[in-house]
């Protein structure tokens, strides 16, 4: 099975400061993998039109497993990092979005174990104009059959 996560209206790739919020140059996202140390998939830059990853992963009953999926079962999600990129293409990450894969509707999770791929769309700026981050549900992410 495949999951593609598409992400809109990213906030930009120099964020300023605002309430709580130091402001970040050179804002980049990608997947982070399960693995420790931690690394992530396909950096793409904070002020691309539109970014997606694909992402590989298998599903015994009721639990998915991947090297990007993370949690517990019942409770897995994937991890979408936001950093601040340096001149040595090291990451300094500063935030998270946590998509919740336990929040997938029932139906939709049906019918996908049918189909073979998972798509979640979001956008990833906040209300504030912020990189994207904390726990992600529907509605905030919308997710369907591919």
């Amino acid at each position: 099975m495949q999951i593609r996560i598409v992400g809109t209206d990213l906030p930009g790739r120099e964020c300023p400061p605002g309430h709580n919020f130091p402001g970040y140059s050179n804002v980049h996202v990608g997947v982070q993998t399960s693995r420790r140390p931690p690394s992530l998939l396909e950096l793409q830059p904070g002020d691309a039109a539109e970014v997606s990853w694909t992402i590989d992963c298998t599903v015994s009953g009721d639990d998915i497993r991947g090297p990007y999926i993370q949690g517990p079962p019942g409770d897995r999600f994937i991890y979408l990092n936001w950093g601040s990129l340096d001149a040595d293409g090291g990451m300094d990450m500063f935030r998270r979005a946590k998509l919740m894969l336990a929040d997938v509707p029932d139906d939709v999770w049906r019918k996908v174990i049918e189909s073979g791929l998972l798509i979640g769309r979001l956008r990833l700026t906040d209300g504030k104009g912020q990189p994207l981050c904390a726990a992600v549900r529907p509605p905030v992410i919308e997710w369907s059959v591919g």
